[in-house]
């Protein structure tokens, strides 16, 4: 295909050596990105921060089978990357609330997307899988 076709996604245009190496693997943006939120928890914790800030146990109970943990675990992951806000307020005990921060709402759009498409195509998944069987 040549590389000028508007409607092949950049990514698949993108030349990539033959093998792979380890290293570039390793060291790719989207290998990142897809490391953190392709985990158990980190969509659904962005998903529901994106609809208004929550409290940690608010969270928690929102996620029927997640334990503290988790929770905090994947809260510090989201946090470290720079795509949800802790903030504390000044209360006796403390509150804390988590935020999605302008990066982790940027988010949104592209999961919106990849949502759109699964929920789309999810009949001609199963069937695939079926047929595997």
């Amino acid at each position: 295909m040549s590389a000028t076709n508007s409607s092949v996604p950049a990514m698949v245009r993108a030349d990539l050596p033959s093998p792979v190496p380890v290293e570039e693997y390793e060291q790719c943006p989207v290998t990142d990105v897809l490391r953190r939120i392709g985990d158990k928890w980190s969509i659904l914790v962005i998903v529901l921060l994106g609809k208004r800030p929550h409290r940690f146990n608010e969270l928690h109970r929102g996620i029927e089978t997640i334990s503290q943990r988790m929770l905090t675990r994947t809260l510090r992951g989201l946090e470290t990357d720079g795509l949800v806000h802790r903030q504390v307020f000044p209360t006796k005990p403390p509150a804390v609330e988590y935020s999605l921060t302008p990066l982790g709402r940027s988010l949104l759009v592209p999961l919106s997307s990849l949502a759109d498409w699964a929920v789309e195509h999810r009949p001609q998944i199963a069937t695939a899988r079926d047929s595997q069987h």
